[in-house]
């Protein structure tokens, strides 16, 4: 930018020598004076180049459109996936829920089995076993010891073999919640991998987005580079233009007055110092904003949030601009307000300076100021974090215009 700038200085000191009366006349055929064509032409750069910024904006707000809706994909991919990974770890409980089920049926049916065991051995050593003859003659009780001992038997028997029944039907069972547990915990871990491949893909789409966001932002910067170069050549065409037909006006007033031994101060003079006070301030392009900056000497440090930042603000660029065209101007828009004759916005000439107000009926709400350049533009401090820079006056907040005097 520093770069940028001091060539632009440098071509605007070439002919600085136009923009002040001087006593000796030069013939008109050594002024470098631009012709029509060539501002017409740089006029279809402008023209050109802010076509290009407005597609690149177009497409940077596509794009970031687009993000955004990547961006809510991604997000209900991510949900999607977390809300899988609770599913996954209930299936996983319960699995292991049925295998604690069937491992509890089996070991409730191996203790009814044990107990059938133990139970047939005690019959055998009661003597209820299989000499069922002998236990009937001599055995307790006699005969109808045995005959009870006998149905006391047939009666446990036929429990323990129902319990056994009971328990081994519950291990089918078990085992029909283990298999479905099993089945349900594959699907949901493929469910999940899915869910974790979605969620992947969409933070991809969103990470490419944000890149080619990125590279839209720096293009965009690029071309309003491009513009800004455009527009202040442009500019400092016109000016010299607009400088030899000031200079040739000049020759004229002075030749006017010659006889009679007046000063020339006419309107002449007046369009002499706007046009040194565009100079001045278009010197300044792409300086950074400094909240209460700037001086008669040029950019300074500011004040309060603009402490740490060497630059202008709007009032402080118009005062710098103006003493150089040796009109004193406070650093206040207020005064700058009524620093002299208010001109009609179809008026003006380059140099005046443009108010804006939050109320256009009320001069106190006055908050910015820029220095018209021409063609419905003016150069300006515009706000905190930007820089100085040439943009249109044609604004909502327009308030009205003055044209500094002595």
């Amino acid at each position: 930018m520093t770069l940028r700038l001091a060539a632009f200085s440098s071509s605007v000191a070439i002919g600085m020598s136009l923009l002040v009366p001087s006593a000796s006349v030069r013939p008109a055929a050594a002024d470098p004076t631009p012709g029509a064509g060539e501002i017409e032409h740089s006029e279809q750069e402008v023209r050109e180049r802010a076509a290009q910024v407005g597609r690149t904006k177009a497409k940077l707000a596509q794009a970031d459109g687009e993000l955004d809706r990547l961006a809510r994909a991604a997000a209900a991919a991510v949900e999607r996936y977390n809300g899988e990974q609770i599913k996954l770890h209930r299936s996983q409980q319960a699995y292991q829920d049925a295998q604690a089920r069937l491992a509890e049926a089996d070991r409730r049916t191996e203790q009814a089995r044990a107990g059938l065991a133990s139970f047939a051995a005690q019959l055998y050593r009661n003597n209820t076993g299989y000499d069922q003859i002998s236990s009937a003659l001599v055995g307790d009780g006699g005969p109808q010891g045995f005959m009870d001992r006998a149905a006391l038997v047939e009666m446990l028997v036929k429990r323990r073999t129902a319990m056994v029944r009971r328990v081994e039907a519950s291990k089918s069972v078990a085992d029909v919640f283990r298999r479905q547990a099993q089945k349900a915990i594959d699907e949901q871990g493929a469910a999940t991998k899915r869910a974790e491949e979605a969620k992947r893909l969409a933070q991809e789409a969103v990470a490419g987005q944000q890149e080619s966001l990125q590279r839209i932002k720096a293009e965009k910067r690029r071309l309003e580079r491009r513009l800004g170069n455009a527009q202040m050549r442009a500019a400092r065409l016109k000016r010299a233009r607009e400088r030899a037909s000031e200079k040739a006006e000049a020759r004229k007033a002075r030749t006017a007055f010659t006889d009679s031994g007046r000063s020339p101060e006419s309107p002449t003079t007046a369009v002499a110092r706007g046009a040194v006070a565009v100079r001045a301030a278009l010197k300044w392009l792409g300086t950074p904003y400094s909240w209460g900056g700037g001086t008669t000497a040029g950019p300074s440090r500011g004040i309060a949030h603009g402490a740490g930042i060497r630059g202008f603000d709007c009032s402080g660029l118009a005062m710098y601009a103006w003493d150089k065209a040796d009109v004193r101007l406070d650093h206040w828009t207020g005064t700058q307000w009524t620093s002299g004759p208010h001109i009609p916005i179809d008026a003006l000439r380059p140099g005046d300076l443009v108010f804006f107000a939050k109320d256009t009926s009320d001069p106190r709400t006055i908050h910015h100021v820029g220095i018209n350049i021409g063609d419905g533009q003016m150069v300006e401090a515009p706000y905190t974090g930007g820089r100085v820079r040439i943009s249109s006056i044609h604004r909502g907040d327009l308030i009205g215009a003055t044209r500094p005097s002595v």
